[in-house]
């Protein structure tokens, strides 16, 4: 799916994605400078710029070398609107080449890690940078030569080009990775470029766009169009739908399906809260078995998710149809959604994982998706929601996937599987929330792994599966870290899903970062 017509703010920064595996790290640092940032496949950037109108571009690493035949293209025109260019690693080595550099492959093979910065110049750009400093590089190539105007801001042992600059144009590279923590002042270099060398003003704050939202949300649909909601009680489709319902009123129509692999008390508590609190039209589905009949003898996680999005999508065309005007389908759609499940927007990155609103849906789609957030990342999402006047209950809870506990749960998904799973998902956040010990986290949750092992339960010999616990910090989704839990809160989750679940001999706590691992296990 590529990207749609641009949307947004006018202004802020534009992010040209060569493939890049940090890409959205750029985006969301810009965005905590308080300035917006929109990230575009290369084809796609002058379209963005002359619609986005932005007041400056970085160019992002990338994974191929600029010499090579099939590199991604981008038109070299968008060095000539007048506006600050940043280029990082592969966005340095594409801007030499086209400035009249040179790059050719690194002569002592691929450089990767960290590297210690000598600066030689102290102004703009690495204003405020100590001399010596530590930062993150990845590169196979390197730059050989410098094109006319340039001059060196900063070197390291291997990288005589580590920071460059042409001022005159506003032009700057760097060879390393500013968007990462592992370089000690990468965020100060980026707010130098953004908000110094670019003069952007940060003025960007997410709670404020309801208004911009729902007026955009009124255009799309019309004067007459009804949506079709999918509501499944999390921060994003919560958000989203009463967005909507702020713009259009009854003309929207929340479909809240149950699927079969929804948390405990997950249903009771959307019906109290859209149904009674914001008097939604709510519809209920319970599509359990039909669910759970096409994944019947499924195991591979991509095609679960990719079912699990199509029988979705196949439930709110049946609440469509019984519906005359109801020609749009209205998702909480978010931007990590889309980064993770299509290859940046047509670009060269590679696709993580499909989301079942973003790489479920099928190409004949006849109904017109509304996604108010997909712009947006989640806490700018929680900002929104708190605007609107959401209870702290429902903005502050941990996210919940899409596919629900089919992510969680290995293998082919069963009934005698997703109920001990729900049970443990259940008393894990018990033990958690009441003791207050959520606050800081991202998500917490059990993981059903079929492995047998074997246990002991009332003085006999049983083989069971195991459940693993999962705990994670994180301020998107897009980087995770793994968070534990004081001993004798485990010692209580670990004894009551033994105790009380039947199908467990053994709890496990799965101590993975993102990345290299993601925060689900499906």
């Amino acid at each position: 799916m590529s990207e749609p017509a641009i949307e947004g703010p006018v202004g802020g920064v534009l992010i040209v994605d060569f493939g890049a595996q940090y890409c959205q790290l750029i985006a969301r640092r810009v965005r905590e400078l308080g300035v917006y940032s929109r990230i575009t496949a290369p084809e796609r950037a002058m379209f963005t710029f002359r619609h986005m109108r932005p007041q400056a571009v970085i160019l992002s690493g990338g994974p191929r070398s600029v010499y090579e035949h099939d590199a991604p293209v981008l038109d070299a025109a968008l060095l000539e609107q007048g506006v600050p260019v940043l280029g990082i690693c592969y966005g340095l080595q594409w801007l030499a080449q086209h400035t009249g550099g040179e790059v050719t492959p690194a002569q002592s093979g691929a450089e990767y890690g960290r590297t210690e910065l000598v600066v030689t110049d102290e102004r703009d750009l690495l204003r405020g940078i100590p001399q010596h400093s530590t930062v993150w590089m990845s590169h196979g190539d390197k730059v050989a030569r410098l094109g006319p105007g340039f001059e060196v801001l900063a070197k390291s042992e291997p990288c005589p080009f580590a920071v460059v600059g042409d001022r005159r144009r506003r032009f700057f590279g760097m060879q390393f990775h500013p968007e990462v923590a592992h370089t000690e002042h990468g965020t100060r270099m980026l707010s130098n470029f953004v908000l110094e060398v670019a003069k952007v003003r940060a003025d960007w704050n997410p709670g404020s766009l309801v208004d911009s939202k729902v007026a955009a949300i009124k255009q799309l649909v019309g004067p007459d169009g009804e949506v079709v909601m999918g509501l499944s009680g999390g921060v994003d489709s919560s958000v989203a739908a009463v967005l909507i319902h702020r713009a259009i009123q009854q003309r929207l129509h929340c479909v809240f399906v149950d699927n079969g692999l929804l948390r405990a008390g997950e249903r009771a508590g959307v019906e109290a809260l859209f149904s009674d609190h914001y008097h939604m039209d709510l519809t209920v589905v319970d599509a359990s078995e039909r669910f759970l009949a096409a994944l019947a003898g499924v195991t591979e996680p991509e095609q679960k998710r990719k079912i699990i999005g199509k029988v979705f999508v196949d439930v709110f065309r049946d609440q469509a149809k019984a519906r005359r005007g109801a020609r749009f389908l209205g998702q909480g759609t978010l931007y990590p959604d889309v980064i993770e499940s299509v290859a940046a927007h047509g670009g060269a990155t590679s696709m993580i994982k499909s989301h079942h609103n973003v790489g479920g849906l099928p190409k004949d789609l006849d109904l017109k998706l509304v996604e108010p957030l997909r712009d947006l990342f989640k806490d700018e999402v929680r900002a929104l929601g708190r605007e609107l006047g959401l209870p702290s209950s429902l903005v502050d809870r941990q996210p919940f996937p899409g596919p629900g506990l089919g992510v969680r749960c290995l293998g082919e998904l069963t009934r005698d599987k997703l109920e001990p799973l729900r049970q443990a998902d259940r008393i894990v956040r018990e033990e958690i929330e009441q003791r207050s010990l959520q606050r800081g986290l991202w998500q917490y949750f059990a993981v059903y792994v079929p492995q047998k092992t074997v246990g002991v339960k009332g003085d006999a010999r049983v083989y069971e599966d195991v459940c693993v616990l999962r705990v994670v910090s994180s301020q998107d989704a897009m980087t995770a870290d793994w968070e534990l839990l004081p001993v004798d809160v485990l010692k209580r989750i670990s004894n009551r899903i033994l105790n009380e679940v039947k199908g467990f001999s053994r709890v496990c706590l799965d101590i993975s970062s993102k990345p290299p691992a993601t925060i689900e296990w499906e």
